[in-house]
């Protein structure tokens, strides 16, 4: 790769810290490598902070809280409007250190930035969004106040494809409502999050209002038994968001997990091939696979099979895999070399159980990276319902097909998933989506869109086994983090 695609210097972050009170702060935990997924090369060390260092970030969130709760909601938004400036000069080299990290491509980052901009742009709304409303004389001489009101620390454990856009579509929002936050990186993908908490330094947040620990799941565990947290936002698989937010019922605190997603691309014989081929790559194919709106089962609809079929695969054929760094690269690594293990071994199951690869990304051949954790673009035949490929959430750059007949077999299949993320149709036919829109019990609608993202202002939808909690992310969060306080009010 020519030197100038390459970071500057070569990487390396150093130990990472705490961001604790207003300060940096050293812990005496053990170390993790955080590693290159593109290069194997370790380029920073993330400690598992110690159960004190989590009780002491908690007291001073908590102590922080007692005074951030009662400044006017308009000052609470303003350090944001210096952050915004600060990502938008900063968003090469934040894309940059995400590549590094995280392994999408540079395109994929760059836009992760933007996104996580908007996220910033959007929450600047909360003084709007939480001014109340006020009814006079609801009763003889008997007026009405409803305000929202702050309650307290919660803590954030995002998941690892959106290092710089996840962690902002939560803690914004509880700031600005008047929360103190703790945010707990994935140990994969710490370093994006420490960069833009480094920025949030320079903005003028009162110390502890915002704060960051490293660390694994005893991390989670003792914010989430600590009693000075109000709840949590979690972003990650089925099984942790699960049992998380049944932990935080049980101790009476607020829950709220976005989690696992199995999502369906459905076809039509009527659809524009064209377009669809297009958005059929970037849905299955963008940032790796890795993002719970991806594509995951292709599901052609009568004639719709086989022409579909090869056009997907000449198309997949043709992506370059490599380091993202480099402008011309399609599709980088996936996250660790571990994630890599597991999807090859989903990969390996659904062959042995009868799937055809048509084809075949287990052990691409990547010349100016052979250590990299590569998964090629991988496009399965033959799968039926009952495969695991079919049933459970892969991750990676991986496509189930499984043709049928006509619309109600898709509906069927949508419908035995455990999931309820996300499903996507392409047709140029207003009744069929129409019908696929009122029928179809997920969260997410795609019609002729591959990745059915929201705006910022919005919030992402999620059903069955894929979110926890009834209050979501982004727009509607303000709601998570504040009390409704009502006061009847008579005066003679």
């Amino acid at each position: 790769m020519p030197d100038s695609l390459l970071p500057e210097p070569q990487a390396d972050y150093g130990i990472l810290r705490n961001y604790v009170g207003g300060e940096w702060r050293e812990s005496s935990g053990t170390l993790r490598d955080v590693v290159n997924p593109a290069t194997g090369s370790v380029i920073a060390r993330v400690p598992d902070s110690t159960p004190a260092e989590v009780d002491e970030a908690v007291a001073i969130a908590r102590e922080a809280f007692e005074e951030w709760r009662h400044v006017s909601v308009v000052k609470r938004t303003r350090p944001f409007f210096a952050l915004k400036g600060l990502l938008e000069e900063n968003r090469e080299s934040l894309a940059r250190t995400l590549v590094q990290e995280m392994g999408k491509t540079i395109g994929d980052a760059r836009t992760e930035i933007v996104r996580a901009i908007e996220e910033i742009e959007a929450a600047c709304a909360i003084p709007t969004m939480t001014r109340g409303y006020h009814q006079e004389n609801i009763g003889p001489s008997l007026d009405l106040k409803v305000t929202y009101v702050p309650r307290g620390v919660f803590f954030m454990v995002p998941s690892f494809n959106f290092p710089a856009m996840v962690p902002l579509e939560y803690l914004p929002y509880a700031v600005a409502s008047g929360c103190t936050y703790i945010n707990k990186p994935s140990s994969r993908v710490p370093i994006t999050q420490v960069r833009i908490m480094e920025l949030m330094d320079e903005c003028g947040f009162p110390p502890g209002v915002i704060n960051l620990v490293h660390g694994g799941a005893a991390v989670v565990n003792a914010l989430m038994e600590n009693p000075g947290t109000e709840g949590f936002s979690f972003v990650g698989s089925t099984p942790v968001g699960a049992e998380l937010y049944a932990r935080a019922a049980a101790l009476g605190k607020r829950g709220q997990a976005a989690t696992g997603a199995k999502n369906h691309f459905v076809v039509m014989p009527d659809a524009d091939l064209d377009r669809v081929v297009d958005a059929a790559i970037s849905s299955f194919f963008g940032a790796g696979g890795q993002r719970c709106l991806a594509g995951s089962v292709l599901v052609p609809v009568g004639k719709a099979y086989e022409p579909l079929r090869d056009r997907f695969v000449e198309s997949a054929s043709a992506m370059k895999l490599g380091y993202g760094l480099d402008e011309t690269v399609d599709l980088g690594p996936v996250v660790t070399h571990r994630d890599r293990d597991r999807i090859r071994g989903m990969i390996d199951r659904a062959v042995d159980e009868g799937a055809v690869p048509l084809l075949d990304g287990r052990a691409p051949k990547v010349a100016d990276w052979p250590d990299g954790a590569f998964i090629g673009p991988t496009v399965l035949d033959g799968v039926t319902p009952e495969m695991e490929v079919a049933q459970e959430e892969v991750f990676g750059p991986v496509a189930a097909i499984i043709p049928v007949d006509d619309l109600n077999d898709a509906y069927s299949l949508i419908e035995r998933s455990r999931y309820g993320h996300s499903a996507m149709i392409f047709t140029r036919s207003g009744s069929t989506a129409r019908e696929f829109e009122s029928r179809v019990e997920v969260g997410n609608i795609g019609i002729n869109v591959g990745v059915p993202a929201t705006q910022s202002w919005a919030t992402l939808g999620g059903r069955k086994e894929s979110g926890y909690g009834d209050l979501r992310g982004r727009g509607e969060s303000y709601l998570f983090f504040t009390d409704r306080k009502i006061v009847a009010e008579r005066w003679d």
